[in-house]
């Protein structure tokens, strides 16, 4: 029995699959197929129990998994020990990515971190749909938002204020709004997920709460396309202060309602199993922290954010 064939058992146990680990794995359903009979036969148990439509650990998996599990740890961790710094840090990173946080932030680190360490390799998946690891082939994913699923694994990287922005030119030739109420006299520029238009804004001066439906004629599915909008000086957009920061800090757009902020969010990196937490993603974590921090800061130096944000 090989390490390749523990690790598509592993896999098989965390799908409850075996086209679906194959996949992951690019191999063959057929191939892996005959690699558990073999395992099987080796072992003299069952690990899976098999339907039509279903596959579970048997019992004689149940206890086999775990120590499986923990012995692949070992001998990774062995493995890493004997390497070299640059050397250790090795693999494809599989990351699905937003489109504006990706192409215009994330993107250029991940560059950074793949000149360091040669064998790094990357597969992105750029798209601000939700994500189905199984089905869109990803292993790990940075998203605005808290995982919901609690099955899932994730890390927290930096506390994200979402700001109302526009140019200077809009703001002149169509007024600054000094209350929420004033947004009826607006252009606003929407993200549209699926079918559903954000057009509903909500904001709090730290007593009360505002919700305000905006009208407006522009909206997509592409994060980067409302920005760029934005820039353009269609009209008044809600951004993720880190997607839009780069305008900010050149003053290519400003905020508008300093006075009312904007419902915060939180950025993470999320994986769906812990085997998906590699030497690389924690390499990846660690980078986004670092940067995303530099970048925060750069806004409360200028004053646009409020220091707090920094905090975890």
């Amino acid at each position: 029995m090989n390490i390749e064939d523990l690790k598509l058992i592993l896999k098989v146990a965390e799908f409850r699959s075996i086209t679906l680990a194959a996949a992951k794995l690019d191999m063959r359903t057929a191939t892996a197929s005959a690699v558990i009979k073999r395992v099987e036969l080796e072992l003299g148990s069952e690990l899976f129990v098999r339907t039509t439509r279903h596959l579970r650990l048997s019992a004689a998996g149940e206890r086999y998994i775990p120590q499986c599990e923990q012995a692949l740890a070992i001998l990774e961790q062995a493995k890493h020990n004997l390497k070299g710094e640059h050397d250790e840090i090795e693999g494809e990173l599989r990351v699905a990515l937003s489109s504006d946080l990706g192409r215009n932030l994330v993107i250029p680190w991940i560059d950074e971190l793949m000149d360091n360490y040669p064998k790094l390799s990357l597969r992105a998946h750029i798209s601000d749909s939700n994500i189905d690891f199984y089905r869109d082939s990803v292993d790990i994913a940075l998203r605005y938002g808290s995982p919901s699923d609690a099955s899932v694994y994730g890390f927290k990287i930096c506390n994200v204020p979402r700001l109302l922005c526009a140019t200077q030119e809009y703001l002149l030739q169509n007024g600054s709004p000094e209350h929420p109420d004033d947004l009826a006299n607006h252009q606003g520029l929407f993200y549209q997920l699926q079918d559903i238009i954000n057009n509903t804004w909500e904001f709090t001066d730290g007593e009360s709460k505002y919700k305000v439906k905006m009208d407006g004629r522009r909206a997509s599915n592409d994060g980067d396309l409302v920005r760029r909008w934005c820039v353009a000086g269609k009209g008044l957009a809600v951004k993720s202060a880190l997607d839009i920061a780069d305008d900010l800090l050149n003053d290519r757009v400003v905020t508008a309602l300093p006075g009312y902020q904007h419902t915060n969010g939180e950025l993470w990196l999320i994986c769906p199993s812990r085997q998906s937490i590699t030497p690389a993603v924690r390499l990846l974590r660690d980078a986004c922290r670092a940067k995303s921090q530099t970048i925060l800061q750069q806004l409360v130096n200028k004053g646009i954010i409020d220091k707090s944000v920094l905090k975890d």
